[in-house]
């Protein structure tokens, strides 16, 4: 089993905050999100990576774990690495030492996008987990999957579906629009478990980063560019929106920074997909790096007027 750095994958030190691990998955994430990166393999094994990297150092529990699993394995090199590091004291077991045994998860729906080192780690915490009501017995059955599914940030505004293999049937799941980062879609009864009996499962949406716009809840960030000429004296431009273009007034005299709202143009609220949050554009200004002796003149003559 090889083991997998993932503060290396993320370019960040062991000691790194939540927020600067945030900042540097986002970053790598656009870099080699498949939307940008159309057909490139290697790109997409890389987006892969940073994902799983993510799903463990995101969160303060499967990271606490990975961590004393990393000084461990550090110490096995240390040592000088000598016969096989004892992966059997690592795989997950559940709560109190039971085990339930209803089959891998990764068997139930494909291949599940992690790596054999992360469904080894943390196969009951994290890309698949079950959960159940009440008293463990060594008897019972988990109630409920759940299963991790990136999406875009399009596909969040648009709605989507995936189609998924389970036991062998393929099941359409839709994705309704609006969701955001930690949405469950439910399955009910999707998961067989045998003997007539079945188990939920939820999707629980990964919305991920987009390169155009922020969002921040219901609504979106972005920038748009217009020369310095209409900053001054106002006019029209062109706005990109998850709907299609838009034309933005931009009265004279504004700034570089301003922000305008646009209305209506942000992300579908969840539950009412009819309601929209709002679009903000901040201005971004365009100074003109090479200027024509005419235009030159034309300035210097604004300049002492």
């Amino acid at each position: 089993m090889e083991y997998q750095d993932y503060y290396k994958i993320l370019g960040v030190d062991r000691k790194a905050s939540q927020d600067e691990i945030k900042r540097a998955y986002r970053k790598l994430a656009m870099k080699y999100h498949p939307d940008r990166n159309p057909g490139d393999k290697a790109a997409e094994d890389k987006f892969k990576q940073i994902n799983e990297a993510y799903e463990v150092l995101g969160d303060e529990k499967k990271r606490a774990r990975y961590d004393q699993l990393g000084e461990n394995y550090a110490r096995w090199q240390q040592a000088g690495g000598t016969g096989s590091f004892d992966w059997s004291q690592w795989f997950t077991q559940q709560p109190g030492g039971v085990r339930v045994e209803v089959g891998d998860i990764g068997d139930l729906f494909g291949e599940s996008g992690f790596s054999d080192f992360f469904n080894m780690l943390f196969g009951g915490m994290g890309g698949a987990t079950t959960r159940t009501r009440g008293r463990r017995t060594a008897t019972q059955q988990p109630q409920s999957y759940e299963q991790p599914i990136t999406i875009s940030l399009q596909e969040a505004y648009h709605g989507t579906q995936r189609v998924l293999t389970i036991d062998g049937r393929r099941v359409e799941v839709k994705i309704p629009p609006g969701a955001k980062s930690g949405t469950k879609v439910r399955m009910a009864g999707a998961v067989p478990l045998g003997n007539g009996r079945s188990a939920d499962l939820y999707l629980v949406v990964d919305v991920a980063p987009d390169a155009q716009y922020e969002r921040k809840d219901d609504d979106l960030y972005s920038e748009v560019t217009v020369d310095v000429l209409t900053a001054i004296l106002g006019g029209q431009v062109e706005v990109p929106t998850l709907a299609g273009k838009v034309i933005l007034t931009v009265p004279p005299g504004s700034q570089p920074g301003q922000l305008f709202r646009l209305a209506g143009r942000g992300m579908p609220k969840l539950r009412n997909p009819q309601d929209h949050g709002d679009l903000y554009v901040r201005l971004k200004v365009q100074i003109p790096r090479n200027l024509t002796p005419k235009q030159r003149e034309l300035y210097e003559q604004l300049r002492k007027s």
